[in-house]
């Protein structure tokens, strides 16, 4: 198979960059849509404004990981009811119940996508929480 051939049998990809969410800490972009979807890469608490994680509280992470994931989705006209699925890593689970309450204030009493959440070791930057999400674009 020749090199075009292989090429134009790539999937078609597009890669999603805005100001709005924290730029890239690595070798990866913010977000890539494909097939009718949206995959953001790992979001953690930075604001885009100071560049920083401002706040060593998980909730107040958590929620500006939330605000990050939204500036993507909405770079993409899309928002919170087209997410179908977060992947959530907690530096420490006993930080479960406070996730819950960082979401149901986020996402209200209703409109929850599906979830996973596990521990992990660590975390870039020392976040307590990183979160990825997969978003339907229609």
């Amino acid at each position: 198979m020749s090199n075009q051939e292989i090429k134009d049998r790539r999937p078609i990809r597009e890669l999603i960059q805005t100001e709005n969410a924290p730029n890239a800490v690595g070798t990866y972009s913010q977000a890539v849509s494909a097939g009718g979807f949206l995959y953001t890469s790992g979001q953690v608490g930075i604001n885009p404004s100071s560049g920083e994680i401002e706040s060593k509280d998980v909730k107040l992470q958590c929620l500006q990981v939330l605000k990050n994931i939204l500036a993507i989705l909405e770079a993409r006209n899309l928002s919170l009811v087209n997410i179908v699925k977060l992947n959530v890593f907690l530096k420490d689970l006993n930080d479960f119940g406070d996730l819950n309450d960082t979401f149901k204030e986020f996402f209200g009493d209703t409109n929850y996508p599906a979830r996973s959440t596990v521990e992990v070791a660590g975390l870039p930057l020392g976040a307590r929480v990183e979160i990825d999400c997969i978003a339907i674009e229609s």
